[in-house]
């Protein structure tokens, strides 16, 4: 992660760890910010990376401790301003990327705030949304955002940090229709997993290793993956070992259709990702 993104998310670690009495909570803070505002990945890893830049112990935590309101029994007044200030930047945001139809790039939008934003005034969650709509892709939108904000955010960084941050979450706002398995959100399960830098491992369906805690998939197992993962429950289970399919045609036939799969004839190959 860079200093600028670190440098923009740390201010919340430093108001508990400037405490000595309030260190012992650190990760009952990250996990209750978690679970409430982001879903994000970044914050935590901020935090922790500030952990080593102070040289201090990381704590025995009681993980029945992981509450909202764990989180604000541990905080004085300021503080508890200060988090709530950042959620309800955070569901801003999330509202306003909703309404202009471009809820699935919701996370990217709360970083780049949360990471750059923090001199900008009188900022407009609305306009910020529109930006986001208009761009043919994030070269041009970061281009946008520097011209609308006077910003200077250097596109690599954000190219960086935007993939880490993507590689250790699983975008919960690409789905759109958690009640039913659809071709549409495999399509975005796909992209996504191009987009967050998923990596081929056999035997992998999108679950991250432990070793370098990256996400995998392989072939199947990126379809296996979507029908097994519950965007509710936000975990994989294993309801589904195997693919099953009934084959409609030759390649020539095939239809504009996202989702659709490709069979060499003796196992399927890939999926489509999206519609151009």
């Amino acid at each position: 992660m860079s200093a600028t993104v670190a440098a923009a998310v740390k201010k919340i670690a430093i108001y508990i760890l400037g405490d000595e009495h309030k260190r012992g909570k650190l990760f009952v803070a990250v996990g209750s910010i978690i679970a409430g505002f982001l879903g994000l990945m970044f914050l935590p890893i901020a935090v922790i990376s500030s952990i080593g830049s102070m040289n201090i112990e990381p704590p025995d935590i009681d993980k029945n401790l992981f509450t909202e309101s764990a989180l604000f029994e541990s905080l004085d007044s300021e503080q508890q301003a200060e988090i709530t200030n950042i959620q309800n930047q955070g569901r801003a945001i999330e509202d306003a990327m909703t309404n202009a139809g471009v809820r699935d790039q919701t996370i990217k939008a709360q970083l780049i705030y949360m990471s750059y934003f923090e001199d900008v005034q009188n900022f407009n969650a609305e306009s910020y949304a529109n930006l986001f709509v208009v761009a043919p892709n994030d070269s041009d939108l970061i281009a946008a955002i520097n011209s609308t904000y006077g910003l200077d955010i250097d596109y690599d960084e954000f190219v960086r940090t935007y993939t880490f941050v993507m590689n250790n979450t699983i975008n919960a706002f690409m789905f759109s229709d958690t009640s039913t398995k659809n071709c549409a959100d495999l399509a975005a399960w796909a992209d996504n997993a191009y987009i967050s830098g998923w990596g081929y491992m056999n035997g992998f369906i999108g679950e991250r290793n432990e070793t370098d805690r990256m996400r995998y998939a392989d072939n199947a197992g990126l379809v296996l993956g979507y029908l097994n993962y519950s965007p509710t429950d936000k975990k994989f289970d294993s309801a589904y070992s195997t693919l099953v399919y009934t084959e409609q045609g030759g390649i020539d036939t095939m239809p504009e259709v996202v989702g659709i799969g490709v069979f060499d004839g003796s196992r399927t190959e890939f999926m489509l990702g999206t519609e151009r």
